[in-house]
């Protein structure tokens, strides 16, 4: 019931569109604690673990809400306090959670405020899939500076057009690039400014799948990559390539068994030229947008010496800095 209530109270916050899904991961934490019937504060750690991990089983990409389930319980065990008693405590740490997540909303406009000094007038920008401190930033720059924009199409999911449209939608000059054009679009741009869904221990960045090689791209044209990220989306992770992600399941990039082939290399006969189909009368097979999106990944990571800078609400740091912030953070 407790596993059951706590997904509920997750999707229900995620309706929110000024929630991402580290704050809604603590919010839906903070809830839990609410409604506890823990007697101690070991058996109120284990009961938020608990609940930590069954969202993370019940959420297919559970990147970005483990680094905010994680920073939430740090906090807790690291709280220091002189409550009376347990009751009284536990109110103190239902306060802070929600007073943190109030507070996190206003990162995005501290981050936007960083990043803008280094966007100058007339600045041609590349950005991929869907931000909102992404978006934050570039709608304050529009306001005194003269930006356009390239943004991503992000299949499969298409979340950059609804990028594009809100900056078309706010006067800002804004063209789609297709995935496979940002090596012939890349020339025209100044630098890349990326979102994330979180930033790593090596300071590398887990984010919509085509980052990496947006990145790779910008490395290889001398383009500045700069990343914008909520310290809430720093995570204790050391992922060495694509498939250390925990969103990585084997059926990704699985090759589906073709047609009429049998189970065993024994089984399948090669035909002999004569008596192979025309191309007429050949089987029908449709792949749709649906099967394409099953069977690919939805983030991928990208190494820490791509990236330039990471713009956070602790401040602009290089990728060997979000390290050093990481070790610092957790070590109390």
């Amino acid at each position: 019931m407790a596993e059951l209530q706590i997904y509920e109270s997750y999707q229900r916050l995620l309706q929110n569109e000024e929630l991402s899904t580290p704050l809604a991961a603590i919010l839906a934490l903070t809830e839990m604690m609410e409604r506890s019937r823990a007697g101690t504060m070991f058996e109120l750690l284990n009961e938020l673990k608990g609940g930590a991990e069954s969202l993370s089983r019940q959420t297919s990409n559970p990147i970005g809400l483990n680094a905010g389930c994680e920073l939430f319980i740090e906090f807790i065990t690291l709280f220091p306090h002189d409550a009376a008693s347990f009751s009284e405590l536990k109110r103190e740490l239902i306060r802070q959670g929600q007073q943190y997540a109030k507070q996190a909303l206003t990162y995005r406009t501290r981050i936007a405020e960083l990043a803008f000094d280094f966007i100058k007038d007339d600045s041609v920008i590349l950005t991929h899939s869907y931000s909102r401190v992404v978006l934050k930033t570039l709608l304050m720059a529009h306001k005194r500076k003269r930006i356009s924009v390239f943004v991503t199409e992000a299949r499969p999911r298409g979340m950059g057009i609804k990028t594009a449209e809100i900056l078309q939608a706010s006067g800002i000059p804004c063209t789609v690039v297709l995935d496979s054009a940002v090596a012939y679009a890349i020339e025209k741009v100044d630098f890349v400014l990326m979102g994330s869904e979180a930033v790593v221990e090596s300071g590398g960045l887990v984010n919509a799948v085509g980052s990496n090689q947006i990145a790779i791209i910008a490395k290889a044209a001398n383009k500045p990559f700069y990343a914008l990220a909520e310290s809430y989306k720093f995570h204790r992770m050391f992922p060495l390539s694509q498939y250390d992600l925990p969103s990585h399941h084997p059926r990704l990039l699985s090759f589906p068994q073709a047609l009429g082939a049998g189970s065993g290399s024994s089984s399948v006969r090669r035909p002999s030229e004569s008596s192979l189909p025309l191309l007429d009368h050949a089987p029908s097979i449709k792949i749709t947008q649906e099967d394409i999106a099953r069977n690919n990944p939805d983030v991928d990571y990208t190494r820490p010496d791509l990236i330039t800078l990471v713009f956070s609400d602790v401040g602009s740091l290089t990728p060997e800095g979000v390290s050093q912030y990481l070790v610092g953070m957790f070590a109390g």
